[in-house]
């Protein structure tokens, strides 16, 4: 029943940003067009912005589901892509009416999650330490989050796929030779 009342709370959020921008949504039009109480909405969520977030990631997670090994990565990267453009007006609105701050921990949270497994698994067995993996997986999330963010705000006209082939190129044997650099200096 939660999850529902949260998946509902979702698709309402989604639909009112197809009529006014997230600034101009109140939880009253959120409850409303539910069928719950405010008091439901904040047994949820602490505010609009919490709704968005936990949107934000229910979207990424679905998107990532079983796309986090070194073999598809790239796949889930794509998919990250693809979910984000699916939900172009929500993720336009929200990054006009939210901080540049908010999208980028969205993000990052997001692309964390598909790197740091990479990195585990290409690190098993080297004696990478725990510090190690979590700066290499940053330093890469930062760089997707980057590219990412500039096509947000270029409208996500650009091809994605090329985005992501561009990405796997740039990116190929480089989180490996970062593992072998890292554990050549004992860390």
């Amino acid at each position: 029943m939660s999850h529902t009342t949260k998946q509902d709370l979702e698709a309402s959020l989604k639909k009112l940003l197809l009529e006014k921008p997230l600034d101009k949504i109140t939880i009253q039009d959120l409850t409303n067009d539910c069928g719950i109480s405010r008091m439901a909405f904040y047994y949820h969520f602490k505010d609009i912005y919490d709704l968005v977030e936990w949107s934000c990631l229910e979207d990424a997670t679905k998107a990532l589901q079983g796309k986090k090994t070194y073999a598809t990565w790239q796949e889930g990267l794509r998919q990250i892509f693809e979910a984000v453009l699916t939900n172009k007006p929500f993720i336009l609105n929200a990054y006009h009416s939210i901080s540049r701050e908010q999208i980028e921990n969205y993000l990052f949270k997001l692309t964390y999650a598909l790197i740091a497994d990479v990195v585990r698994e290409q690190a098993e067995g080297t004696g990478l330490s725990e510090d190690a993996t979590k700066f290499i997986a940053d330093f890469y999330k930062y760089s997707f989050v980057g590219v990412m963010l500039d096509w947000i705000k270029q409208g996500m006209k650009a091809d994605y796929d090329e985005l992501v082939d561009h990405i796997s190129t740039t990116m190929h044997g480089n989180i490996f030779n970062s593992i072998q650099n890292f554990t050549k200096q004992g860390k």
